[in-house]
């Protein structure tokens, strides 16, 4: 009697992907969680921020006018309700987003590229620069294209000065983090000394024209304004999560980096030009806020983990949403007056990193 036939094992998938692992799991719902809170907390703040102010907007009477510009039915509201919502209150809220999703990534990039938690955009003189270029401009008179002189000036100023600062710190073709950071640090310094000359060199109107722009305001928003900032951040927020792997990949270290064939200067250079193209065109239409390209990454990296991949447009969001409430919070707050936004980001910033600083050593001994 013959013996049954053998038969063999089917040969493995090779093409299949791998099972992910449970805590891939656990991380991936984690994240999708709360990219869904923010997504949702902003679109709710959005809409209360349109609503809440000196001149009362029902939030029915709101939405109704939306869908009614959108052709989808609706009902407009009276010529006042009208005026201030699409003239004064969507601008404000549309730059609030734009401007806070700036920084909150341009945040999360710096301290990917540096690798230290403690960098932040105006850490290598964006800002910084452009205050120069709004403070020159303002103390000159300079008048060449109208409206939008001090933004321009701002704008090239702070692209110009990241350049010169990635300049003056390269040697051998190569950039080293902390000379970066140093030379930055050195720029910044010389910054304030021209801010301090056009201020000294100003009349009065002129320096309440440059104390106002260097506190930071959205009081000033227009949708001119919103489109001249439009295309720089959505180019910037397009590209950054495309850089996701390569910089997990650098924060196993430089030479890991290379081994696994990243190029980390070529990544530095271009993330560093993404980041000027954020932050100077943030600053130019908002004046300098400080603070939300420092913490909203920080918190989201406490609350997710460190992978780019959901930390780029979570700080985005993130910084959105942080900046949104803080515009609603200036305006509210103190009416009829009108608070400067970077100084209340900076006031309620600056001792909530402290004390994320003081929890994050008690718990792991340093930032890790």
């Amino acid at each position: 009697m013959s013996a049954p036939p053998r038969h063999s094992p089917p040969a493995p998938d090779l093409s299949a992907e791998p099972a992910p692992a449970a805590g891939e799991t656990r991380q991936g719902r984690r994240t999708g969680w709360l990219t869904l809170g923010l997504g949702t907390a902003l679109a709710v703040l959005a809409l209360l921020s349109a609503s809440i102010g000196a001149y009362e907007i029902p939030l029915g009477g709101m939405v109704d006018s939306l869908l009614h510009r959108a052709g989808l039915g609706g009902a407009a509201l009276d010529r006042v309700g009208e005026s201030v919502l699409w003239n004064v209150r969507l601008p404000r809220v549309v730059l609030a987003l734009l401007v806070g999703a700036s920084l909150g990534c341009a945040g999360a990039l710096m301290q990917g590229v540096f690798g230290n938690p403690l960098a932040e955009p105006g850490v290598i003189g964006i800002s910084m620069g452009a205050a120069v270029g709004a403070a020159g401009a303002i103390a000159l008179g300079l008048d060449v294209l109208g409206n939008w002189t001090v933004t321009a000036f701002a704008f090239a100023a702070g692209l110009l000065t990241v350049l010169l600062v990635y300049a003056l710190s390269r040697l051998d073709g190569r950039t080293e983090v902390v000379t970066l950071i140093l030379t930055g640090i050195a720029v910044n310094a010389f910054a304030g000394a021209l801010i301090g000359l056009a201020v000294f060199f100003a009349d009065n109107a002129q320096l309440t024209q440059i104390t106002f722009w260097q506190l930071g305001s959205l009081a000033q928003a227009t949708w001119p304004k919103v489109l001249a900032v439009l295309p720089c951040a959505l180019a910037g927020l397009a590209i950054a999560p495309a850089f996701a792997r390569k910089l997990d990949l650098l924060a196993l270290g430089e030479r890991p980096a290379r081994h696994l064939g990243v190029d980390v200067e070529r990544l530095r250079m271009t993330l560093i030009l993404v980041v000027a193209l954020l932050t100077a065109a943030a600053v130019a239409v908002a004046g300098v806020i400080t603070f939300v390209g420092l913490l909203v990454p920080h918190l989201l990296r406490m609350a997710a983990g460190p992978g780019h991949r959901f930390l780029i447009p979570g700080s985005a969001l993130g910084g959105a949403l942080v900046l949104v409430a803080a515009d609603l919070a200036a305006r509210t707050v103190a009416q009829p007056a009108e608070l400067p936004l970077g100084v209340l980001t900076a006031l309620f910033g600056s001792p909530f990193f402290f004390w994320l600083l003081r929890r994050t050593r008690r718990r792991q001994g340093g930032w890790a």
